[in-house]
């Protein structure tokens, strides 16, 4: 619920307004051409338009068009000067997109960019092309753009209940609210669906598969609709801003806008329902409001309560709910400035119920509305209580505040009013009798300011006799002996009676806007809290010790846990909740109630439990319990929960929904990560077990026959293909203990040069169409190591050298020692590793873009030798040579101070 002041008497521009229009002046203007559907014409009438305004001697030109083969749309676009599109490279394939520095630099008055809603290849300044044109805009180019209306941000979800396809690339509602001109593109769905059929859209086999799924007669009706409204409420909020800029009187009928006045009258929920289904018949806005007014403070408990259940039944029913600060206007002028500012055509309001005497004496709201409403229709509901009883039962009882006299005030008072007869009896043969009612009157307004209205009336009355007593002939007696004299009494006492109430009026004015003031400024603290807290546990702590803070109470919050709640915050820290406290709050929770003390299901546990409620659905339950007997909330309090609630939430909703979509990605992580592996294994493991299997079977059906050369390469086959096969299954094995963390280095004392002669020895075969090279230095020092684990490493090294450098090249293994640090490198000089390709070399299954050929592999080598080297308190990384072409490898592994001798190494 909201606070707002209502418009004054003499209506003058809205600051924010005339402020929103400055900015506009200085940054270019949006058109957006809006369609229902694809093939709509957003694109011909952009460019129609465009032609218009390079008729009339603008400068206009072309940044980005589609014309996906249209022949008219073609020859639209003749004529125009085109940018030249910007090439991005992304995995091989040259993207085209549009060349935003161009534009920019070429600077038009006008310039065309086709499809709002598209998405930037990687590697461009801005990921979507919206936030290109917004770019435009601030450099005060305007802008002609297409979209359709299912890439809207909030209709999103709508869409696709409509057609069952979620569309991916969607613009914010933002730089739809921003546009200076939404113009809708409409097309009958026949019409449409003849342009598919003639093949002016897609092509003929995609236009027929487009009709029996996305085009169909229902769906392009929705879509429709839902594109006619959304550009009708850009309408009405151009309309309500121009309005505001020029004051300009409301309202302006153009869209239906509803505003229905509660008070504390029991009729009020049921004005809220008639307001609700009159906005549906209409297919308008509506707003409750309430103006907060002196009476007020003289309302009871119940009466509040009522106030407060009708705010928040409607906004249940999904209409705003607003209070405004009444001002010393009657009622009925309060609400037409705010109806009239905010462009409502209705209001509706109850059948008044007050005696003739009463409307007489102070006035009828219904008759002031229905004599001052001009324009706007009002609609006086009689309603019925009995219904409303009914209805609008209770779920919580409130508490009612006790509101005892302030007897001090009134001792202070009559202090007050005795200073004021001894400084009147002092000044009085200086000023005369005539100037010491301006004493009395002094302190009227003081007792007013200091302690309210009941005791400025008990010092006006008591100022009064005072002046009668002290100050007019006979004296010290309350008897008047001349009708001047008796005047002079009676308007004092009038005059004192209207001071003390206008000055306790304002006191209760100011006192309601710092309470206002500082609820608002803790709501604003407590959601600057919750934008903050990156972690569930902070929003709950934060959240329980804000409603403690605020309400005076006990606080715990529970949230859903195996099938029931569990307590995970609370203020003081508690989490020992009886059987009846656990079964309020599953109650309240599994059925969206309150449940307690003081609510009508399970009244017997401790504490108070309400709903944690984001639209309909429940995230939680929180648990309220204090010292004093009986309900817990006043209708005040039960607002500020609410406001407080609402807020804890949706920061409880964000968290959950951050820690799905994690879920989510770590699950399509593991989708992959699970493809890649079978696709592995189809691969690398039913080859070699093919050609084994084909070996072996040679073997076994023709072994006499063949010469003893053709099976020796048999065998040989077999023999190379198994040790294939088994590296495979090790690097799975490697991986899966790095993985797991079960990888522990079993590190000793080791020279790199018999570990590199090793690994050569190991990959002899796979070396022997290559030169190799090795530069290790004597001097370079012993270092701990996993010998077992190092020769892996360097032996995936090689392999990965030798299936992507070509025969004949040379692959080379240097050291040397660099400071703390021992440097090996590892350089091909094959064609490299794709620029694309370097953050994600070591990931597992990763294999760099294909060329003319597959190669074998599993793509976990090089993921193993970044588990193996870490895990030994190395550094690896991999970059491209600057000399020629190739990879380079280069590991860095720590030289420990504690050097030792040779002779301890054997």
């Amino acid at each position: 619920m909201s606070t707002q002041n209502p418009a004054d008497d003499a209506l003058r521009p809205c600051p924010e307004a005339l402020l929103e229009k400055a900015v506009q002046e200085t940054r270019g203007r949006l058109k957006i051409f809006l369609g229902a559907a694809p093939g709509v014409g957003k694109t011909y009438e952009m460019l129609m338009s465009g032609r218009a305004r390079r008729s009339d001697g603008d400068d206009v030109v072309i940044g980005l068009v589609e014309t996906h083969g249209r022949k008219e749309t073609e020859m639209l676009v003749e004529g125009f000067e085109i940018i030249p599109r910007t090439t991005v490279a992304y995995k091989g394939r040259p993207l085209e997109e549009m060349d935003l520095d161009a534009v920019l630099e070429r600077r038009p008055q006008l310039a065309l960019v086709d499809e709002l809603a598209h998405t930037n290849a990687p590697g461009s300044r801005h990921p979507k092309r919206y936030l290109d044109v917004l770019e435009l805009l601030e450099h005060g180019i305007d802008v002609y753009t297409t979209l359709n209306i299912q890439h809207i941000e909030s209709l999103n979800d709508v869409v696709a209940q409509i057609t069952r396809i979620r569309v991916r690339e969607t613009v914010p509602d933002s730089v739809i609210d921003r546009a200076d001109d939404v113009e809708i593109i409409d097309l009958t769905p026949e019409d449409l669906i003849r342009r598919l059929n003639e093949g002016k859209v897609y092509l003929p086999r995609t236009a027929s598969r487009a009709v029996e799924n996305y085009f169909s007669p229902g769906n392009l009706t929705a879509l429709r609709e839902l594109a006619l409204r959304r550009t009708a409420q850009r309408v009405d909020q151009q309309l309500l801003s121009q309005m505001r800029q020029s004051a300009i009187e409301g309202p302006w009928a153009a869209g239906e806008r509803i505003l229905v006045c509660i008070s504390e009258d029991p009729r009020s929920a049921s004005l809220v329902r008639y307001a609700k289904r009159l906005a549906d018949r209409l297919h308008a806005q509506w707003t409750a409001v309430y103006v907060e007014g002196r009476r007020n403070l003289q309302l009871d408990d119940g009466e509040r309560s009522r106030i407060a259940d009708a705010l928040r039944l409607a906004q249940n029913l999904e209409g705003g709910a607003v209070t405004i600060p009444g001002g010393d206007r009657h009622i009925s002028d309060d609400v037409i400035a705010y109806a009239q500012a905010n462009n409502f055509t209705h209001i509706v309001i109850g059948k008044s119920r007050r005696s003739r005497w009463f409307e007489i004496l102070h006035g009828s709201v219904v008759h002031e509305l229905v004599r001052r409403a001009g324009n706007i229709s009002v609609h006086v509901v009689a309603g019925s209580k009995e219904t409303d009883i009914v209805a609008a039962a209770k779920t919580v009882e409130t508490a009612r505040l006790r509101r005892r006299p302030n007897w001090l005030a009134f001792g202070r008072s009559t202090l007050v009013v005795a200073a004021a007869i001894g400084v009147g009896l002092l000044l009085w043969p200086w000023i005369g009798v005539e100037h010491i009612a301006l004493i009395f009157l002094t302190s009227v307004v003081a007792v007013a300011v200091w302690f309210g209205l009941l005791p400025s009336l008990y010092a006006s009355v008591l100022s009064a006799a005072s002046y009668n007593f002290f100050f007019t002939d006979p004296y010290h007696t309350f008897l008047i002996s001349r009708p001047r004299e008796v005047v002079s009494v009676v308007f004092f006492t009038i005059v004192a009676v209207i001071v003390s109430n206008v000055a306790a009026r304002a006191r209760a004015q100011t006192i309601a806007a710092n309470a206002r003031a500082r609820t608002t400024e803790s709501l604003y603290s407590f959601s600057r809290k919750l934008a903050g807290a990156g972690t569930l546990d902070d929003v709950l702590w934060a959240s329980a010790h804000q409603m403690a803070s605020m309400l005076k109470l006990r606080v715990v919050i529970l949230l859903p846990e195996n099938g029931t709640v569990a307590v995970r915050a609370g203020v003081p820290p508690d989490d020992t909740l009886v059987d009846a406290d656990i079964a309020a709050a599953r109650w309240a929770w599994e059925h969206n109630r309150a449940a307690g003390r003081g609510a009508d299901t399970l009244p017997g546990a401790r504490r108070l439990y309400l709903p944690l409620v984001t639209g309909k659905t429940p995230v939680g339950v929180v648990g309220l319990d204090g010292d004093r007997e009986g309900p817990l909330l006043t209708p005040e309090q039960r607002r500020l929960l609410d406001a407080l609630a609402d807020q804890a939430a949706v920061a409880i909703e964000r968290i959950q929904l951050v820690a799905d979509v994690d879920r989510a990605k770590l699950a399509a992580a593991a989708d992959k990560l699970r493809s890649a592996l079978l696709t592995s294994l189809s691969h690398d493991l039913k080859t070699p077990l093919a050609a084994i299997l084909g070996a072996a079977g040679t073997l076994r059906d023709y072994w006499n026959s063949l010469p003893e050369a053709d099976r020796v390469d048999m065998l040989s086959t077999i023999v190379d293909e198994s040790e294939r096969l088994n590296r495979f299954i090790a690097n799975l094995l490697d991986m899966s203990r790095i993985e797991t963390g079960a990888m522990e280095p079993n590190a000793s004392w080791q020279y790199l040069d018999d570990l590199v002669g090793s690994a050569l020895r190991r990959a002899q075969k796979i070396l022997s169409g290559h030169r190799t090279q090795v530069d290790i230095p004597s001097s370079l020092p012993a270092l701990r190591l996993d010998p077992v684990l190092f020769e892996q490493v360097l032996f995936n090294l090689l392999d990965n050298a030798a299936k992507y450098a070509p025969p004949g090249t040379i692959i080379r293994l240097r050291a040397w020692e660099d400071g703390r640090w021992a440097i090996v490198q590892m350089l091909d000089e094959g064609p490299g590793i794709p620029q694309a390709d370097l953050e994600r070399i070591f990931d597992s299954f990763h294999r760099v873009s294909k060329r003319d050929h597959v190669l074998a592999g599993t793509g976990l080598g090089l993921s193993i030798c970044k588990g193996f080297v870490e895990a030994m308190g190395g550094t690896i990384t991999a970059s491209n040579r600057t000399d020629r072409s190739g990879a380079v490898f280069t590991i860095r592994l720590p030289v420990p101070i504690d050097m030792p001798k040779l002779e301890d190494l054997g």
